[in-house]
């Protein structure tokens, strides 16, 4: 097996060797990189093509949840799992709002995250479980109605058609077993089709709500009731 290529970003170098340190004594990762910056993380990124990378939020200069896109642009490929502190929803909403594909805490045991860095490569979307009632929290307050109708509000809501709308009666099946948590493979073994045709299913349900990440999908569907 070819071990999985990792960029640990966090601006204590503490922290950061100590899970570098973590991280290496399983052979099914290796550590390409480490950064103490978002700048540095984005050099490194483009250099060294990680398959993932552990984001803290709080770096010197731009958040961790601010270099997510620039992060993605230069390593189209990497999946991004925010390792950070924050228990604040705010936080997680706007890192999983700008295509993080999961968001743990710090006080994560080590064999947890190991494994969710495998689901996350899976697929997965994984959300610390002292974070799950707050993610459902945070995504209605954001989508929520607005405080009250203005003029024209009515007919303006009329004419636009609600993006749930588009999907097939397939696709619905395939994002109500996201916000489920499965994982492809295991949305393939359930539906009974092929794991590639969940793969283009996923993609097409991303586009037409336009969303990012699987995270985002997951909680889309939690809001309006699909789960």
């Amino acid at each position: 097996m070819t071990p999985i290529r990792l960029l640990v970003v966090d601006d204590h170098s503490l922290f950061r060797r100590g899970l570098i340190a973590l991280l290496s004594q399983d052979e099914r990762f290796v550590v390409v990189g480490e950064a103490g910056d978002s700048g540095e993380a984005q050099r490194l990124a483009q250099r060294e093509a990680p398959d993932l990378i552990l984001l803290d939020n709080h770096l010197p200069g731009v958040r961790g949840v601010d270099a997510i896109a620039g992060l993605k642009e230069v390593a189209p490929g990497a999946h991004v799992i925010m390792l950070t502190v924050s228990e604040d929803q705010d936080d997680l909403a706007a890192a999983l709002q700008a295509g993080a594909d999961a968001y743990l805490l710090k006080t994560i045991e080590s064999d947890a995250l190991c494994q969710s860095i495998l689901r996350v490569l899976q697929g997965e979307s994984v959300v610390s479980p002292e974070m799950t009632s707050k993610l459902v929290t945070a995504f209605r307050r954001r989508t929520g109605p607005a405080a009250g109708p203005r003029e024209g509000d009515a007919a303006e809501e009329a004419a636009a058609p609600d993006p749930i709308d588009s999907l097939s009666p397939r696709e619905r099946e395939i994002l109500r077993l996201i916000a489920r948590g499965d994982s492809n493979k295991l949305i393939a073994r359930e539906l009974d089709i092929a794991e590639t045709t969940v793969k283009i299913h996923v993609q097409h349900i991303l586009r037409k709500l336009g969303l990012s990440s699987r995270v985002q999908a997951a909680v889309y569907a939690t809001g309006r009731g699909i789960a």
